[in-house]
């Protein structure tokens, strides 16, 4: 199965709600309910999907102190892109196992747990 990246490129909180920008478009795309860890790069990655692939909605380390805010204040998630608004479903709970499961977690590697234990 092919895979694309879509990269966050700006992100607020409206309301009850996580925005997170980006500049392609999301159109054809629906939530897959899952979140990956890049640890290399230092992103969490929410899975979409289409018909043909999965798409990774990649939120890179700058946005993670406004990921945090919306974990704390149980804000939903929504990807956007000029007018066009899709629901990441299980966001927050996926993203809390996730972190949860990289603190003390060497597997991700120390920078990575590093990180992520001076946000979360």
């Amino acid at each position: 199965m092919m895979r694309n990246r879509i990269m966050i490129i700006s992100a607020d909180i409206e309301g009850n709600r996580l925005l997170l920008h980006v500049n392609e478009s999301i159109d054809h795309l629906k939530p897959a309910e899952q979140i990956l860890v890049d640890s290399d790069q230092f992103s969490f990655i929410y899975l979409m999907e289409n018909q043909e692939e999965y798409t990774y909605i990649v939120i890179p380390e700058p946005f993670w102190p406004l990921l945090k805010s919306a974990l704390e204040q149980k804000n939903t998630a929504w990807i956007s892109n000029e007018g066009t608004q899709v629901e990441l479903t299980q966001f927050r709970e996926e993203l809390e196992y996730v972190v949860s499961n990289i603190k003390d977690n060497s597997n991700y590697g120390e920078e990575m747990v590093t990180k992520v234990d001076d946000i979360f």
